[in-house]
This record gives C-alpha cells, sequence and structure tokens, in this order.
C-alpha cells in the first residue's frame, strides 16, 4: 500500500493536502516548509515546482514562482534539497509542476530522480490525458509514481470515469474553471460536488482552488475526501512571522483548533 493509499485509508474525511512553492520564500526554505507542515497536521503536501508561466495559477502562486526562480531554483535543486527528505518527512509527498520544465529535464529522468527520493506522486496539469495514456503512464508506474489528473464543474461524465481508469492516488476536483486563488460561491458548486460524490469513483477525490478556510474546508470535505489548499497557505507565509509560526497559526485556522 502506497502513502497516498495509507492515508486514505486511514481517514476516510477531511485530508487536508498544502501546497507551497520549492524555494519560497528563500531558496532554502524547502525542507523547513515541509517539516512546519508534517509537525502542524497537514497529512500530505504538494512541492510546487517553479515555472515562469504557470497557466493554472492565480496571482498569489505566480509571484511565488518568481520569487522562487529568483532565488535560483531548479528542478535539479530541487532533487537536491530532497535527497534525504525520507529522514525526516513521513507524510505522502507530490511534485505539481508543468509540463514543458519536466520535458527539458526529461520526463524518465525526472521520475527516476522522484522516485529515488521517495514522491508518491505527480501533477502535470498541463499533460494531455491521451498523451499520459499511449506514451508516459508507463513510465510513471515503473517508478511506482500515482499521476493526479484534474477534474472541473465543465468535465463529462464519461471523461472522469476515463479518469478514474487512468488514475492512482486521488482526483484533483478543481472547485470553478479559474485559476488558484479563484474565490468562488461554494454554494454554487454543491451541486458539482454532489454529482461526484454519487459516481461512487474507484479513487478519492480531494477539492482544490478557492479553499481558504475552516467553512470552506469543511464544505468542500461533506462531499470529497478532503481539500487542497495553496493560495491562502502561501500568502500567509507572506506574513513576516517566520515558518513554523505562520504554519501554525495557519492549519490551526484551517482545522479549527484552538
Amino acid at each position: 500500500m502506497s502513502r497516498i493509499q495509507k492515508i486514505f485509508a486511514e481517514k476516510k474525511s477531511a485530508v487536508l493536502n498544502i501546497y507551497f512553492t520549492a524555494g519560497f520564500p528563500e531558496y532554502n526554505s524547502t525542507m523547513e516548509v515541509l517539516k512546519s507542515l508534517q509537525d502542524c497536521g497537514a497529512d500530505m503536501v504538494e512541492i510546487g515546482i517553479p515555472y515562469s508561466d504557470p497557466i493554472a495559477d492565480g496571482p498569489v502562486i505566480q509571484q511565488s514562482n518568481s520569487v522562487s526562480l529568483k532565488n535560483g531554483m531548479t528542478i535539479q535543486k530541487l532533487f537536491d534539497q530532497l535527497k534525504d527528505v525520507r529522514h525526516e518527512i513521513n507524510i505522502p509527498l507530490l511534485l505539481m509542476g508543468y509540463l514543458n520544465p519536466v520535458m527539458q529535464f526529461g520526463i524518465e529522468n525526472f521520475c527516476r530522480n522522484a522516485n529515488e527520493i521517495g514522491i508518491d506522486g505527480i501533477i502535470l496539469p498541463d499533460l494531455p490525458m491521451l498523451e499520459f495514456e499511449n506514451q508516459y503512464k508507463e513510465i510513471f508506474e515503473r517508478y511506482d509514481l500515482d499521476f493526479i489528473f484534474l477534474i472541473t464543474p465543465e468535465t463529462s461524465e464519461e471523461r472522469i470515469r476515463k479518469i478514474d481508469q487512468l488514475s492512482k492516488g486521488f482526483i484533483y476536483a478543481v472547485s470553478s474553471s479559474a485559476t488558484t486563488g479563484y474565490d468562488p460561491q461554494f454554494i454554487s458548486q454543491e451541486e458539482y460536488f454532489k454529482k461526484i460524490q454519487k459516481m461512487n469513483l474507484k479513487n478519492p477525490v480531494l477539492v482544490g482552488f478557492g479553499i481558504k478556510d475552516n467553512e470552506t474546508f469543511s464544505r468542500a470535505s461533506k462531499y470529497t475526501q478532503g481539500a487542497i489548499i495553496g493560495t491562502a497557505y502561501i500568502r500567509s507565509l507572506q506574513g513576516g512571522s517566520g515558518i513554523m509560526v505562520s504554519t501554525k497559526s495557519f492549519i490551526n485556522k484551517i482545522l479549527n483548533r484552538d
């Protein structure tokens, strides 16, 4: 059983997945952020690979990408930073990025390096499903990496079921057809969440985009296995209180802990 499967087996709802950009706020912040997230109660973490044109992301995450790139972060440097990550981090870890830099690095080289350091899953929003199935699925499976697909309110039931068939780990349900950090009216999204719930998919589902507080986290978790938070956490790291203090305060608010 993989680390991702184990989390969902142990925790049937309210799984908290936090995204952050590697190399932000400082080049050497990556491991400190990971330790803080694990210690403060995140169930899994998405490590963002900075890219100059992150098309699915809103201004906050775009800015964190820019800062990280200016700090000198690259895919190779990220792998170097994470080479001993499993000595200290036990929760599931995913790499989230875009296809262009991964292709330049080499998909198999990327997957091999990810496997060697203990990464559990990969999210590449701009890798088409057909290309994944025909060209890359076997490579991800060879290196024991779950590939996570995104769905939106406009994704057809047929496509969702095809994604469910191809996927391992979980399905990333984008709350609205917008960029990260968009603030949707979650009441208007409940029919979408209910539709997913009624489909009885084999993979767990986590909701992302617009999750920012206990209310939105709880609402998403009512219909799915939990949620993904990125923009709101990145914003908390910009507050100047330090990584551990900011992380603890943020997660306590999300989980409604005193």
